[in-house]
């Protein structure tokens, strides 16, 4: 499962940025995630952007000062047109025909940042290839594989419950009742695996339903109490293995610290909010390795960690942790 955040479009539209023909004047988006690519274009190389409406009514997007007023748009001698990524070419397609009809005097390029392998015919310049599984930051909770998925609730759907909330009586009712969605999918998710007691199901389904959140199965714990599930502690154990004896895909978890038990006991990808990357079989090795190499290091020379330990326990902590994140 290849996976880009923002952090990542930032990073390679800017590198892309060498590959593109010289002597542009104008950046064109297409709607909607290609507006992402074209903003950062503009912003990068200083030059006016608009949509593809725009560019048919002869009108920028509101700009700086520099591009105030009206726009000789025949003043433009090269024009890019550019999407986030490409996998069938069908919108590229769509778009190349549409602006095929506008007789336009400049000359048109067409990009995208990403492309799957074999569809870099659809375009003039790509930044990077990048095959097919891949999900997108800006569009996971959007896409159809979350049909796929298994999706946690509380740090996802909703914000997590307070403390105070949490009470496991009618305060955390009255959470479960009123608390806002933080995100509502726009497709259908296949499995909602939450934490939250089977006892609070009729509460969780009906705030679902309210707020138009569609899945195929709400998968919660069985436990009869909260002190009970803060006891046995397999949060991320019992998500793992409702992920493993499915057929999802990909699995969206709030935690990190549950993410990396899930990934680790299904080798399967599962997507850290809190951490904003995807745990996949490549990090969990390198984890796994350097938790050795650790390991051997502290073993050689057991006096000298223990002087770092009682110097400064907070950053040898910290420096320990890092190796297993």
């Amino acid at each position: 499962m290849n996976y880009r955040s923002f952090e990542h479009l930032s990073a390679d539209t800017q590198e892309w940025i060498v590959d593109l023909p010289d002597d542009l004047g104008l950046i064109v988006g297409i709607p909607r995630s290609g507006m992402l690519v074209s903003n950062l274009l503009s912003l990068h190389l200083n030059l006016p952007m608009t949509d593809i409406d725009g560019l048919r009514e002869g009108r920028l997007l509101q700009t700086g000062e520099r591009y105030d007023g009206e726009v000789d748009f025949t003043k433009f001698s090269k024009i890019l047109v550019v999407d986030d990524t490409v996998y069938t070419g069908s919108e590229m397609t769509d778009a190349q025909s549409t602006i095929d009809g506008f007789d336009l005097s400049a000359d048109v390029y067409y990009g995208a940042v990403y492309v799957d392998e074999g569809s870099e015919r659809f375009v003039d310049t790509y930044a990077q290839t990048l095959a097919f599984p891949r999900v997108f930051e800006w569009n996971m909770m959007h896409h159809d594989f979350l049909v796929d998925a298994c999706v946690d609730l509380d740090g996802i759907l909703c914000r997590d419950p307070t403390p105070e909330e949490n009470d496991d009586g009618p305060r955390y009712r009255e959470f479960l009742s009123t608390v806002d969605p933080i995100c509502v999918p726009s497709v259908k998710i296949g499995k909602i695996v939450t934490c939250r007691l089977e006892k609070y199901r009729n509460e969780t389904a009906a705030w679902l339903d309210e707020h138009g959140i569609e899945y195929d199965e709400l998968v919660m714990m069985q436990y009869p109490d909260k002190a009970t599930r803060v006891a046995a502690g397999n949060h991320g154990e019992y998500k793992a293995e409702v992920y493993e004896s499915s057929d999802a895909k990909l699995f969206i978890e709030s935690s990190h610290s549950q993410a990396r038990t899930i990934a680790m006991q299904t080798t399967k990808p599962v997507y850290s909010k809190e951490q904003n990357r995807m745990l996949q079989q490549g990090y969990l090795n390198r984890v796994a390795r350097n938790g050795r190499m650790s390991i051997e290091a502290v073993k050689s020379d057991p006096l000298r960690y223990a002087e770092q330990f009682r110097s400064d326990p907070v950053d040898f902590v910290k420096r320990a942790s890092s190796v297993f994140l």
